[in-house]
């Protein structure tokens, strides 16, 4: 196991950490440190490998130590010496599957995932904390705002395999969403472009654009609603890609924004949807289905949606149109 030794001036390699490279062993151990800094840090020679320069991708060995900077040592300390102000959510916490490799929880609406970007602590600081799993590390990423199922690896060979799984598309989520209107046709695929822009209260703002990444979602209309004039539905979303904030982009782009954005919505759909007792994104990773990375067992795991959903969207006007994927 990778340790901390020297005073957590430096971190010995273990083999668990074997053949990874300098920067994203670095940036997995000082997660609240951004990409660009820790670069920068060993480009410029601060952080060193067995007292030797490296460049960032340099592969590491069993018994390297690398020298961390004190700019670096803040996002690499224990978590039994971390300042950690425990959340009562995380009490809470569903898990909705944990073995010696995995754990798959369901998120609630309004906790970051990580801390940075003028978050202090997040999930992952707290649960590698509280549940004594110092190397749990993400397999993906959620939104603050957005609710269900997350996927964490509790060690690096685990996280590896996802990261694969997930970068090959053997990896499969399945989002529900409550939009403004409703999409014609029914069914069908969202392709686009999204070019990241300006930070905009501490997130980072996405556009459809030419030259951006390819984001690529499927979505089936499953409910069809109205109340008071104006229509809203139910949709089942199936990223092929995962950009950031790419759901969130693509509806906007689509004219049927999420119900509850307030980063991408429209603000008069999201006045009506307050008004029927709406709060927060309406955004839930309902769904999660994979190939556990050592048993190779096919693993299917959902989410209840939140509770508030039930009691917002009950009314007798529900239309069917389809069902999840």
């Amino acid at each position: 196991m990778t340790s901390f030794v020297d005073g957590e001036s430096r971190i010995s390699i273990g083999e668990n950490e074997e053949g990874s490279r300098l920067d994203r062993v670095l940036q997995r151990y000082a997660g609240s440190a951004g990409r660009s800094l820790v670069l920068r840090l060993i480009r410029k020679g601060n952080v060193r490998v067995n007292g030797k320069r490296c460049k960032p991708e340099h592969r590491l060995s069993v018994g390297d130590r690398i020298y961390i900077p004190a700019s670096l040592r803040a996002g690499v300390e224990s978590p039994a010496k971390a300042e950690y102000v425990p959340d009562k959510r995380l009490e809470q916490l569903q898990v909705l599957f944990e073995d010696d490799a995995l754990l798959v929880v369901n998120k609630p609406a309004g906790l970051v995932v990580h801390g940075g970007s003028g978050h202090r602590q997040g999930l992952i600081e707290g649960l590698r904390l509280e549940r004594g799993h110092v190397e749990l590390q993400l397999a993906h990423r959620l939104d603050r705002d957005t609710s269900g199922c997350l996927l964490l690896a509790k060690n690096l060979a685990a996280l590896r395999e996802l990261t694969a799984a997930f970068r090959g598309r053997e990896a499969h989520k399945t989002y529900f969403a409550w939009v403004a209107g409703c999409p014609y046709p029914s069914a069908g695929r969202l392709r686009s472009q999204l070019l990241k822009g300006k930070l905009h209260g501490g997130e980072r703002m996405v556009a459809v654009g030419d030259g951006g990444a390819e984001a690529i979602t499927d979505y089936q209309v499953v409910l069809h609603a109205g109340r008071d004039g104006w229509d809203y539905s139910l949709l089942a979303l199936q990223p092929e890609s995962g950009r950031t904030h790419q759901l969130r982009v693509q509806l906007q782009n689509a004219s049927h924004p999420i119900l509850g954005d307030g980063k991408y919505g429209n603000r008069e759909a999201n006045r009506l949807f307050r008004e029927i007792g709406g709060r927060g994104l309406a955004l839930h990773a309902w769904r999660l289905r994979f190939t556990h990375p050592f048993t190779k067992h096919a693993l299917d795991f959902r989410a209840p949606w939140p509770a508030w959903w039930s009691t917002c969207f009950a009314n007798e006007k529900h239309r069917l149109l389809g069902s999840a994927f």
